[in-house]
């Protein structure tokens, strides 16, 4: 089963409490993963970014819409019971979202300012994740961005941006001009070289093809290409292209002896590369999103009774 979405885990969750009475917010995780019948890996899962697990943080999403509602009361920090409107709505499971919604519609009408607003969206998102795919999307629009770009520029340039960009992934380390464009004529079948040590024993050739991309990049390319690493006595290859690689090219390239490691890049990985390392692109804006720092709450003090009334 996939990981349940936040919308989908409040019942399960709000029953839970009436059952066992106050609860951590770890202490859901395990009794509601066995109740969605979740493998240790989905238990496990991480957003992309590595900030955090999927399931427990969209536990947590659950239990603070909720709270919000007025299903849930928070005796103490990080303690969640239901309260009596929550055991009231627990009757009629089916119909929790719906009030939640309403509720939280109601919140956010009295809110001062549009900017200050939170929304349901309808892809049953936290917050959380709706910030994650919006940066998705953004980077899915600069990648293309970053492709078309290059496919206006001429041939020769984008040898060199291949170049520098092995440079950037590390390739080459502090070496003294570890990368080379090759002639542009008479390169053998070879665009660029990188050194990987100071006196140049070991070399990662380079072929760039700046296709459109429609055009995929055929199985006798890459054979002609390897006849070049034959030629240049070198054992590691790159093929980078703007385009793709047919299956037969991959096909080929998987099917080589240990003797040659050669290493295929499409244009989707390539505008990847590009953005990850940096090469062409920079910082328009950072977020910071902020959580509770527990080690410094945890050393104060707890108050044994309630808030002053």
């Amino acid at each position: 089963m996939s990981i349940p979405k936040h919308d989908q885990i409040r019942v399960p969750a709000l029953s839970l409490l009436a059952e066992r009475g106050q609860l951590k917010l770890r202490e859901f995780e395990q009794p509601l993963a066995k109740h969605f019948g979740l493998s240790d890996a989905e238990i496990q899962e991480e957003y992309d970014s590595g900030n955090g697990k999927i399931f427990y943080d969209r536990i947590s999403w659950a239990l603070s819409y909720m709270n919000m509602a007025g299903l849930l009361n928070k005796p103490k920090r990080g303690v969640y019971e239901i309260s009596e409107l929550g055991k009231e709505k627990l009757k009629t499971p089916e119909a929790l979202n719906q009030f939640i919604a309403a509720e939280f519609a109601k919140q956010q009408e009295n809110k001062p300012a549009k900017s200050d607003k939170i929304a349901l969206n309808a892809e049953n998102l936290t917050p959380q994740e709706e910030l994650y795919e919006s940066a998705k999307k953004i980077r899915q629009a600069r990648y293309q961005e970053l492709i078309d770009t290059i496919l206006s520029k001429t041939p020769r340039e984008f040898e060199g941006l291949v170049v520098l960009l092995l440079q950037q992934m590390g390739y080459g380390g502090e070496i003294t001009q570890s990368g080379l464009v090759t002639s542009y004529t008479n390169d053998g079948g070879i665009d660029g070289i990188i050194k990987e040590d100071v006196l140049g024993f070991g070399r990662i050739h380079i072929q760039a093809k700046r296709y459109a991309q429609a055009n995929s990049v055929g199985r006798q390319e890459i054979q002609s290409f390897v006849g070049a690493l034959a030629v240049a006595q070198s054992n590691k290859g790159v093929f980078i292209t703007t385009s793709s690689f047919s299956k037969g090219a991959v096909q080929y390239a998987a099917g080589l002896n240990g003797n040659t490691t050669l290493i295929l890049i499409d244009g989707q990985k390539l505008a990847e590369y590009l953005y990850e390392y940096g090469v062409g692109v920079q910082v328009e804006h950072t977020v910071q999103i902020k959580k509770l720092d527990s080690e410094f709450w945890d050393s104060m003090e707890n108050e044994a009774g309630g808030p002053d009334l």
